[in-house]
């Protein structure tokens, strides 16, 4: 899809001046990595990877009129903060590439330490095919990052919202089949493994409801249902601590991530319901980012 520049080369067909353009008009509409997401976009129309880009940049290849153009339309609508994952089509996590689009809440970099947690328990388990349970799993990120990385696990996931279902079940089937992805409320979630369970592990909705996000991809793109939990953001949070102590046997391990502010509130939360080892872990940025316990 790349073409080698000629005397009469438009320059606004010029690989390396557009992408370079782009990030610019990106930067101006408030995007936080305007020269990523740029060569983002750019890789994804062309069909190469960023190393290819950036190659083809230097050589100084120009793209074909009808890429050019759509490469236009995806700046003009990253611009207007449409998340980029939903413009590519898939959001990176962990080894895996996860189809996401509208109605599904695209996995952040942060939650992958929430996925190390889980996966470190799951490991730990004596038993030869530990069992793991993602709670709300959206895309299925928690769940199939379970899945792939503790292949003798059984993992099961619930999630009720169709459109996050729809994609979730496209996720599962690309990369992991033989987990089980269930179409129900987490509340109501698996009672046939009832005490069963090794490790229980969630991303619930824990945004404030008064706690309006800043970014706008969040707060026009996130289905509102994965982000706000009420009035202090852990009414989720009661719910998984019941559903929980009912799904994992006695040292069975509860994985929550939750907003950076939130782990003492959840520690207290977790010990009045009779957890115990109640301990809150932070991210890469030094915040808090989730809160285990173990199950009595």
């Amino acid at each position: 899809m790349l073409t080698t520049p000629t005397p009469d080369s438009p320059v606004e067909h010029d690989l390396g001046r557009a992408v370079r353009a782009a990030a610019v008009r990106l930067a101006n509409a408030g995007v936080t990595t305007p020269d990523v997401d740029a060569e983002l976009l750019a890789a994804h129309v062309l069909g190469i990877g960023r190393g290819e880009l950036a190659a083809a940049s230097v050589r100084g290849d120009r793209m074909p009129e009808h890429v050019a153009d759509v490469f236009e339309a995806l700046v003009v609508r990253r611009a207007a903060r449409e998340p980029l994952q939903h413009l590519t089509g898939s959001a990176p996590f962990r080894h895996l590439e996860l189809r996401v689009g509208p109605g599904v809440f695209v996995p952040r970099p942060e939650t992958e330490m929430v996925a190390q947690l889980a996966i470190d328990a799951l490991r730990a388990t004596a038993s030869e095919t530990p069992i793991g349970v993602d709670l709300g799993t959206g895309s299925g990120a928690l769940a199939l990052a379970m899945a792939t990385e503790v292949p003798h696990a059984r993992v099961h996931a619930a999630e009720n919202s169709v459109e996050a279902f729809i994609w979730a079940k496209e996720n599962f089937a690309a990369n992991a089949p033989h987990a089980r992805l269930a179409f129900i409320d987490l509340a109501d979630a698996f009672p046939e493994l009832d005490g069963t369970v090794s490790v229980v592990v969630s991303n619930p909705p824990y945004v404030p409801d008064e706690a309006i996000p800043r970014d706008p991809e969040v707060r026009f793109w996130d289905p509102p249902a994965a982000l706000y939990g009420g009035a202090d953001g852990l009414d989720v949070v009661r719910v998984l601590s019941g559903v929980a102590m009912r799904l994992l046997h006695a040292g069975g391990t509860l994985v929550i991530e939750h907003g950076e502010w939130q782990g003492e509130p959840i520690r207290d939360l977790l010990t009045a319901d009779g957890w115990l080892a109640t301990a809150t872990h932070r991210d890469l940025t030094l915040r808090d980012r989730a809160t285990t316990a173990l199950r009595p």
